[in-house]
């Protein structure tokens, strides 16, 4: 890297300090400024946050290994889950802001009161907070390691002397933080370099999102997506002419995936595939995961920072629109960006005879990185890099504003100054606040140290979460959802993940989800019916209060008001986020069809067509949602 490469990440890096500094006596005020910045933000600052916290350092290295082993329809893993940010958005979102909670668990008591409820705000409060949170960041802070190798090489800058020290402690730790082979003389080297990066930008993070709360975290987050979106359309460009232009770039694909000759892995039309009729190696069971997934996950209801933005909003309107703004930059735009590049590093960097190994996958994610290394020039590598910088950043940032909040606020105040018979100050919280961020980086790290690809994590992750989806959904629709519900279905998938991991054989992973997610979701059920439901009198106090869509009929009734309300209400919601969620997936089915001269499927061969049809779809179904969605 040259010294203007590096000046470009210094510049972002003093950027983000000073914004810490400036907010840091605002944030020390409550923990409702610290962790929902006085819940002022409007709904293009809230959902733009949202999406630089999702664009994350390990998303384009998993977009580009699921697309080497998959072919573009594999993103369909990811694109799915705009369903449950648009439920988010017209159903559920304003719900969230009503309920004037500071956290997620703390709606646990807000919804059921009396006997259970404590108990699951304290699980949810360490399950989400620490496991599932500190596995979250951890993926993010391996696919760090993955970024900053080529490029920040500590070896070569620091004195030989504290390098050698930082190497001894990182060889007896047992700190692996590369992907270099164990048999490979560079490996420690490799890893100490890693450490350091790790260490410096996680010390930047931590140092502005711990003084300045929510409040700096939005405002670098405005900042780092817009670096990352200007990086990223820089970076396509780039490969695509490297590769000779986009027609030149898609025919050396099928030249180079012509299926015959191919033992494994997809061929050039399955890899440009949008449909499964055309796709690889779609299984009915794989089909059922993407279709499920958006709501067999744990933020299928916007659960953790998605609903911290939402809480944070201003007014019910502008939660609306945060989620919705949101959907369409991470799902719409981000995912025509990459599109490119996914293609263009599959044919730049050739296969290799590693397909199918345990090292491909991480092989190919290892490409992002090596193509900004070899092919972008002094300053758009700087840009690049830091943009990859701000993508960490603005995730890791969350995570530990997320995360804190769930220690400061349910564990620390609701349980151990409970315990304790004592009211904590507002400003202790936020001391308290501040050192939880620091406990759970440590966490997160310890973690991170033991993970192999991003997408192996990644996929781990969404096993660890499949058995809540469904019941966090329902306790907002059905009155009858009681706190032993919940409760029942967190244990279920904690001891059914275990089981699965070790009966179900690789090759039939999507059936582990499937698996974890039926069992814990009837376990939650049952005990919802079969265990005393929660009282009236606290049932008709949430309803007043978070209004809530869906089947609380008697609820209504008991309020005085009419009983068809509720499920009129859901219907609405229900019918914009479908016709949103038409709108979304046709746009990018149409426009990257068109872009990247996409396999149409095999029910419409006429591609020109396929393209009319589905921005017609895209197009027509817009005026409808925005009406039934925001009037």
């Amino acid at each position: 890297m040259t010294l203007f490469d590096l000046a470009i990440v210094a510049a972002f890096l003093a950027y983000v300090v000073v914004v810490g500094v400036r907010d840091r006596r605002l944030a020390a005020v409550s923990p409702e400024q610290y962790f929902l910045a006085g819940r002022s933000l409007s709904g293009w600052h809230a959902g733009i946050s949202m999406a630089a916290t999702q664009f994350a350092a390990d998303t384009p290295l998993l977009v580009t290994g699921l697309v080497a082993v998959g072919g573009i329809f594999a993103l369909w893993r990811l694109w799915i889950y705009a369903i449950s940010f648009l439920l988010l958005a017209f159903v559920l979102a304003a719900c969230w802001r009503r309920a004037g909670v500071l956290t997620d668990a703390e709606l646990a008591e807000l919804r059921y009161a009396g006997r259970g409820a404590a108990p699951l705000r304290l699980v949810k409060a360490l399950y989400f907070g620490t496991v599932f949170n500190c596995f979250a960041l951890a993926i993010v802070l391996l696919a760090a390691t993955r970024i900053a190798e080529p490029f920040l090489t500590w070896n070569e800058w620091l004195p030989a002397g504290l390098f050698d020290a930082l190497r001894r402690f990182v060889e007896w730790a047992e700190l692996p933080l590369t992907a270099t082979p164990a048999d490979d003389p560079a490996r420690w080297t490799r890893a100490t370099s890693n450490f350091v990066s790790l260490l410096f930008i996680t010390l930047i993070t931590l140092f502005y999102s711990t003084l300045g709360g929510l409040r700096s975290v939005v405002k670098t987050d405005m900042v780092q997506f817009g670096i990352m979106m200007i990086a990223s359309v820089a970076y396509a460009a780039f490969l695509v002419r490297e590769a000779g232009g986009m027609d030149a770039m898609l025919a050396g694909l099928r030249s180079a995936f012509d299926a015959s000759g191919r033992e494994s892995g997809p061929s050039a039309s399955e890899i440009l595939a949008f449909t499964p009729s055309v796709a690889h190696d779609v299984t009915a069971m794989l089909l059922a995961v993407f279709l499920l997934q958006w709501l067999i996950q744990v933020n299928a209801d916007g659960t953790g920072y998605l609903a911290q933005r939402t809480m944070a909003c201003r007014d019910d309107h502008e939660a609306k629109r945060a989620a919705t703004i949101f959907t369409f930059a991470q799902v719409l735009v981000r995912s025509l960006v990459w599109l490119p590049i996914a293609l263009a590093l599959l044919l730049l960097f050739p296969d290799t005879p590693a397909r199918g190994h345990a090292s491909y996958v991480a092989e190919r994610e290892a490409t992002f990185v090596l193509g900004i290394a070899e092919f972008l020039p002094a300053g758009l590598k700087g840009l690049m890099l830091t943009g990859m910088i701000a993508a960490l950043a603005s995730t890791v940032d969350t995570h530990l504003n997320w995360g804190a909040s769930y220690w400061t606020n349910d564990i620390y105040r609701r349980f151990v100054c409970g315990y304790l018979g004592r009211t904590p100050g507002e400003r202790s919280l936020v001391w308290v606040a501040r050192i939880s961020n620091i406990l759970i980086l440590l966490v997160s790290l310890l973690i991170m140290s033991r993970l192999d690809s991003v997408k192996t994590a990644w996929e781990s992750s969404l096993l660890l979460g499949a058995g809540v989806g469904v019941m966090l959904v329902l306790r907002w629709l059905w009155w009858r959802i009681t706190a032993w519900g919940e409760l029942a279905a967190l244990i279920a998938s904690a001891l059914l993940v275990p089981v699965v991991l070790a009966l179900v054989p690789d090759d039939l992973a999507p059936l582990r989800i499937l698996i974890v997610a039926a069992a814990a979701t009837a376990a939650g059920i049952g005990a919802s019916i079969r265990i005393h439901p929660v009282t009236p009198e606290s049932l008709r106090a949430f309803y007043e209060k978070v209004r809530p869509p869906g089947f609380w009929g008697p609820v209504a009734r008991a309020a005085g008001e009419d009983a068809r309300l509720p499920l009129a209400s859901l219907v609405r919601g229900l019918a914009a986020t479908v016709l949103a969620a038409l709108t979304v997936f046709c746009a990018l089915v149409g426009i990257g069809t068109w872009m990247v001269d996409a396999t149409p499927p095999a029910w419409l061969p006429d591609r020109d067509l396929w393209i009319g049809l589905n921005l017609a779809m895209a197009l027509l179904a817009l005026p409808i949602w925005i009406r039934l969605g925001f009037r």
